[in-house]
């Protein structure tokens, strides 16, 4: 079950005319705030993002499964219950089922959420992106920001690029 918190800043997002990616982000991020806390681990950043998505299509979010071709017909199935859970509202939990993945979840390690893993899988799902969507996704964010913040993501990438070389 998510956190109240959490519920609570996605139902803002929502509220606000956000998208449904936006809304799953905040479950997303206390997915990953639990590997890092160590409640549960995660064997890879993806199983932890899955994890966060799921939730969030049982908690409500209009998040539509993957495309054809971009994710397993399993996924995709599993993707379509979780949103139908969602839309039905209450449901009954088997304990067993949950305190088994609960268990095999506690086994795995915390090293999916550090800030190098995290860092790794957006660059790759990046890559997967055509370079006029990464393009657009920056022109779009340079529009938003204020001066003060262009001046601060600039100072931010002379700092990278100064440590890459």
């Amino acid at each position: 079950m998510p956190e109240p918190r959490t519920m609570r800043r996605a139902t803002e997002k929502k509220r606000r005319g956000r998208s449904p990616s936006t809304q799953a982000g905040e479950f997303v991020r206390e997915e990953i705030h639990h590997v890092r806390e160590g409640v549960h681990g995660a064997r890879s950043t993806k199983q932890a993002i899955a994890i966060g998505l799921s939730k969030a299509r049982r908690a409500g979010v209009d998040l539509p499964p993957p495309k054809q071709g971009t994710a397993s017909l399993e996924t995709r199935r599993h993707a379509e219950h979780d949103a139908e859970v969602g839309h039905a509202g209450r449901h009954e939990k088997s304990r067993s089922r949950s305190r088994a993945t609960f268990r095999a979840l506690q086994r795995e390690g915390t090293e999916a959420a550090s800030s190098g893993a995290l860092s790794r899988q957006a660059r790759k799902a990046a890559q997967r992106r055509p370079a006029s969507a990464r393009s657009a996704a920056a022109r779009k964010g340079a529009r938003t920001k204020s001066r003060s913040g262009r001046s601060a993501a600039a100072r931010k990438g002379a700092r990278s690029r100064a440590r890459a070389s």
